[in-house]
């Protein structure tokens, strides 16, 4: 009270304050007053209300009609009236309070500035420790006399205003002092306040920024690193600075970097003298070249093991000749051209087509879709997509064949028993219900639904599990060695067993290939709706229906006119020289339709150029000159017709009948190949393309797009325009 007498005596001789200062001096004293006045009610407002709470205690006696404190009865009811009285009074209190008008919450004495200037650092002293309004000290604020020599500190924002607000240079005539009816006064502060809140929302943006690599930290586990989660700014320093309270947003999971892909060296240069044979299974799969395609579309350079420069090449359809024959399912194609990367160099072009099935030869199909359902595939290009693939497929099936659907997650169940096709309506509703969520228990999943096909086989038919996943087993049996045998086991049965792979970030490409390769198989990546319908819809043949099994390949190379050689690709498609004979050894199968296509780069004798020196001892004269003096080399394709235990041979010579002289005059569908070659080598790092860059090779597949009547060409010298600018993760 004392303080407030001093303040109000200070503000009258201030009226004699020059003219200029006259009319802030005015509302000051009258903010003082109207202050002083609240203080001088207060007491009397107290008294009022126990008085009130006396009276109204009283009545409730009365009405309750109490003869007094003679029994503990009586006691309890007088308690009960004084507390009804009391909670009547908080409760009309209260209802006043939050009816009368909201004022300012700002001291009446004081000038508060904000400007919308350079924020500047937030206070790091805690809440608490903050000085709280109160009277004015002399020397520390500006009172209606103005600022004296003394002024230095601004005064305390009250809680109302405690962001950071950044006092402007001495402006004392345009700053407006805050009343309760100075309307522009208000505004100007609101306006203030709002540009320090937005100063103050940019600092916060800032803390919360992720933290460098090295600084990933988390508070919630005393710094250890916590996966791939990076503590903020804010976070990190909230101990030194307590006034920045937001916290950072929590965490989401992304997939990112996760994807498994099987290690492999890229196939070296073998010297025709010592290593002439050369020996491969057959890869029809596709999946790589979807999943570079997605990678590149997404501004990322793939990893190196994510690139098998077979599957790139093998995924687009060149005009092979069809054979005619279902007994001899393959009719080779072989040219001999010059090397676009490399002058002193040769490429030998295999290519096959497979025999395609007429619409009235296809036999009767058992399908088991096999459903990851976990919450690995919660996302829209996983389950979602998948379960879009599978009605496309359905579509494309005879009302004679059948499907049934197992799913899997935490555990294993079968949804749907093997259904005919005309009961369409049936298999889609039971796609339509699945959703994401568990863990995922793909071995399970495996052996239950190799169950449920073999309850249905159909001995003159066609038998496939077809998987749909990410390939993310961790539950059950998750072991790829274990799952491997499982599924070699199974194959003798007749079942297929076909991948399909979707989603990014946790993919696991290495299992969906082990799985694939084993189980008489083909693996697909679906990145799109589109990609769905090039191999479940215009595709389905080849994916369906199996022409042959075991399918070989083995080129033997004349030393006489092959110094050197290497393999494009195929590196884990690998065979030792004495499989090729052997029957027992499993190798790729091909399907209705199929095409495969293998390059060889050879260094010819004449050529000076080559990698590996000739021997200074032991070096024997070339075998074999006589016998073939054109032939580059002698290919031998071996395969086993469905049903058969026995392979076959086809057996080709490659010589100066099948060669081109200049890379011109080479057929549009082989120097397209071609480019795609050059395409997966660069990708993956270029060893043997010397400075063959991307414009060289967009001009050599620009000048082979051919007949592109689905645009998959195009797409692919897009998606060498977006690797010159892409990332590497």
């Amino acid at each position: 009270m004392d303080e407030m007498k001093k303040r109000l005596r200070k503000a009258f001789q201030n009226l004699t304050a020059p003219a200029p200062d006259r009319a802030r001096q005015e509302r000051n004293l009258r903010q003082a007053t109207e202050e002083f006045r609240r203080q001088r009610q207060a007491p009397e407002k107290n008294t009022q209300g126990f008085s009130t709470l006396r009276r109204l205690t009283v009545k409730l006696i009365g009405l309750l009609n109490l003869s007094g404190g003679k029994s503990m009865q009586t006691t309890g009811k007088l308690i009960g009236a004084f507390a009804v009285a009391m909670l009547t009074v908080v409760i009309g209190t209260t209802i006043y309070q939050n009816h009368q008008t909201p004022g300012l919450n700002i001291h009446p004495a004081t000038e508060y500035r904000a400007t919308p200037t350079a924020p500047t650092a937030p206070s790091t002293v805690p809440l608490a420790d903050q000085a709280q309004p109160t009277a004015p000290v002399a020397g520390k604020v500006k009172t209606a006399a103005g600022p004296t020599a003394a002024s230095t500190a601004s005064p305390a924002v009250p809680e109302s205003l405690s962001r950071p607000i950044v006092a402007e240079p001495q402006l004392a005539d345009k700053q407006p002092v805050l009343s309760a009816n100075n309307e522009p006064a208000r505004a100007d502060l609101a306006y203030s306040a709002r540009v320090a809140e937005l100063a103050a929302g940019e600092r916060e943006k800032k803390a919360m920024a992720p933290a460098p690599m090295a600084a990933m930290k988390s508070e919630a586990t005393g710094g250890a690193a916590v996966g791939k989660f990076a503590a903020s700014d804010a976070m990190l320093s909230r101990q030194a600075a307590p006034l920045m309270m937001a916290e950072a947003p929590a965490p989401t999971y992304q997939d990112v970097g996760r994807d498994t892909f099987e290690k492999f060296a890229t196939a070296t240069v073998h010297q025709v003298a010592s290593e002439p044979v050369s020996t491969f299974s057959a890869d029809v799969d596709t999946a790589s070249y979807a999943f570079v395609r997605r990678q590149l579309q997404s501004g990322l350079l793939p990893q190196k093991n994510a690139v098998r420069v077979e599957e790139m090449i093998n995924y687009f359809d060149y005009d092979y000749p069809t054979p005619t024959n279902a007994s001899q399912p393959f009719r080779p194609t072989v040219a001999v051209y010059p090397t676009p990367w490399n002058g002193n160099t040769k490429l030998l072009h295999i290519g096959i087509k497979g025999y395609a099935l007429p619409a009235t030869a296809k036999p009767v199909t058992n399908l088991v879709f096999l459903i990851d359902v976990s919450g690995s595939m919660n996302s829209p290009d996983k389950l979602p997509l998948a379960k879009n693939a599978l009605r496309m497929l359905v579509d494309t099936l005879s009302e004679r064949d059948t499907v049934g659907l197992v799913v899997y997650a935490g555990a294993a169940g079968v949804v749907l028993e093997p259904t005919l096709v005309k009961e369409k309506g049936k298999i889609l509703a039971a796609l339509d219900n699945l959703s994401a969520g568990g863990s995922t228990a793909g071995g399970e999943g495996v052996r239950l639904a190799y169950g449920l096909a073999e309850r249905n086989f159909h001995k003159n038919g066609v038998n496939r599990v077809m998987l749909f996943s990410d390939g993310d087993f961790n539950v059950g049996i998750t072991d790829r060695e274990e799952l491997k045998s499982f599924i070699e086991k199974k194959r003798e049965s007749g079942i297929c067993f076909s991948v399909f792979g979707f989603g990014q970030g946790n993919y696991n490409d290495a299992l969906m290939q082990t799985l694939a390769q084993n189980g008489n198989g083909s693996a697909a990546y679906i990145d799109t709706l589109n990609e769905a319908r090039k191999v479940l819809v215009d595709e389905a043949a080849s994916t369906l229906f199996t022409i042959a099994s075991d399918l070989k390949f083995q080129v033997e190379f004349n030393p006489a006119q092959v110094k050197e050689y290497r393999l494009i690709g195929y590196e884990t498609r690998a065979l030792n020289r004495a499989d090729f004979n052997n029957d027992r050894i499993d190798a790729g199968d091909i399907g209705s339709g199929h095409r495969v296509t293998a390059i060889y780069e050879i260094t010819p004798t004449a050529s000076s150029a080559g990698l590996i020196d000739e021997l200074r001892y032991g070096k024997d004269e070339p075998k074999g000159a006589s016998a073939a003096p054109g032939e580059y080399a002698f290919l031998k394709i071996r395969y086993k017709l469905p049903g058969e235990s026995q392979s076959r041979l086809i057996t080709q010579p490659i010589g100066a009948a099948q060669e081109y002289r200049n890379l011109a005059g080479v057929p549009a569908d082989l120097r397209f190949g071609a480019a795609v070659a050059a395409f997966g080598q660069v990708l993956r790092g270029g060893e043997y393309t010397g400075s063959f860059s991307y414009p060289q090779i967009i001009e050599l597949a620009n000048g082979a797009k051919g007949n592109d009547s689905f645009g998959y060409r195009g797409e692919f010298i897009n998606l060498v325009r977006l690797a010159m600018t892409a990332r590497g993760m």
